[in-house]
């Protein structure tokens, strides 16, 4: 069964083959895999037939198999090195995109017992030319595979800023070693990863769109981790009929005067706790803590505008969590008959999108996102969570109630 995108699991820390496979076909782009091995700001890449020289990782080549055309790796965890906890699993195509691959996949096997430990299928490819496949990962002693499937419609180059790496480091040469089934020990002592050059400016990526199936992504693999990102909320009524209207609490031009608020919780790691939100003029700022500012208060909830926030990813390492929401303040008694979306635009990667399912609740408040700093990597998940006040209890108790904030509540209004 197929990973969803996003997902992760554990596996066991012996050889691993990684294989990238696709159906053959007329016009197929020639394709490559290589893995990127990440560890403290140094990195290196490992493809066209090479291996590393602490004999963790070998590319074995391309081969067909059984209609399929497969480039495997060869991973071996028990020689990776302790300072060494990424290994990026990234994949090329030549003269072409991915969406040209039918069936492409990644499967991840024991190399010695052959059985099958993690398998995504790379399923919503497009005009991408780079791909990051997955990545190994050490997290607290326990090696996991993480299905990314996160494309680069700037091919290598894009990937390569992203990541820190010279681009000449794709760039392939003659093979040093011929491809084997199990690495053997190496001749010599395992040597340093070489540091990245200067880094080039991040670049655009292709829109990230966060789903139910795929609910989270990774800011720092994009390289979004720095500047100011814009978080914005807009909104507008689905057609509905004049009886709905009446269902809903909303009557002739009222259905268009809706206020929503945008607010985030947000937990600090030297364990401060608070709120931005208009209530209370709670605006936030951005040179200083929290390090989270609201925009403004708007009522349209047009496109180029509506409701915004700004986090400065500058002072990420400030950040345990922050948990983005909206709630009515005015204009409806639920969001029913409401169609949302929430981008994330951060200076660099891509930005960051989902929709608001149907609301079939009487809810006035709906967590959106969930950002979380997760040892050092800043992931976003989509959360679209539809939340019922008791009565008596303010949206915004009922949202912190619902994710362990623990703060004190006042009454709040706008001035």
């Amino acid at each position: 069964m197929s990973m969803p995108k996003g997902s992760n699991v554990p596996v066991p820390a012996r050889p691993l083959r990684v294989e990238f496979g696709w159906r053959t076909g007329p016009g197929a782009p020639r394709t490559e895999a290589c893995a990127l091995l990440l560890a403290d700001g140094r990195a290196d890449v490992v493809g066209y037939g090479r291996a590393h020289p602490s004999g963790g990782v070998r590319h074995e080549g391309a081969r067909p198999v059984d209609g399929e055309r497969v480039d495997s790796l060869l991973v071996d965890l028990t020689r990776v090195e302790q300072g060494l906890d990424r290994v990026v699993l990234v994949a090329s195509v030549d003269g072409g995109t991915f969406g040209q691959l039918p069936g492409a996949r990644v499967r991840v096997t024991d190399a010695v017992a052959g059985e099958e430990v993690a398998h995504f299928e790379c399923a919503d490819t497009t005009v991408e030319s780079a791909l990051v496949l997955g990545e190994l990962y050490r997290r607290a002693g326990q090696w996991r595979f993480r299905a990314v499937g996160q494309g680069y419609d700037t091919g290598l180059a894009g990937l390569a800023a992203d990541f820190g790496i010279p681009a000449d480091a794709f760039v392939p040469s003659e093979p040093q070693v011929a491809p084997e089934p199990v690495p053997a020990p190496p001749a010599t002592s395992p040597q340093p990863l070489t540091p990245p050059a200067p880094s080039a400016p991040p670049v655009r990526l292709t829109k990230v769109t966060l789903t139910k199936d795929a609910p989270s992504v990774s800011l720092t693999k994009q390289g979004g981790t720095s500047g100011a990102m814009r978080v914005n909320l807009n909104w507008r009524m689905r057609e509905q009929p004049r009886g709905w209207l009446r269902k809903a609490g909303l009557m002739g031009s009222q259905a268009a005067e809706i206020d929503l608020d945008l607010c985030a919780l947000y937990e600090l790691t030297d364990g401060t706790r608070g709120v931005v939100q208009a209530l209370g003029n709670a605006f936030g700022a951005v040179d200083r803590p929290p390090y989270i500012q609201l925009d403004g208060d708007d009522r349209t909830g047009a496109v180029d505008s509506g409701e915004n926030l700004t986090i400065n990813l500058d002072h990420r390492h400030a950040f345990r969590r922050i948990l983005v929401f909206v709630t009515i303040y005015e204009g409806a008694r639920s969001f029913a008959g409401l169609h949302a979306t929430t981008t994330l635009r951060p200076e660099s990667g891509a930005p960051v999108e989902f929709f608001l399912d149907e609301c079939t609740v009487p809810s006035t408040v709906c967590a959106l996102a969930l950002i979380s700093n997760d040892g050092g990597e800043l992931v976003v998940r989509r959360e679209a969570r539809y939340l019922v006040p008791r009565p008596g209890v303010s949206p915004q108790r009922t949202v912190d109630q619902a994710y362990g904030w623990g703060m004190n509540w006042t009454p709040g209004r706008k001035h």
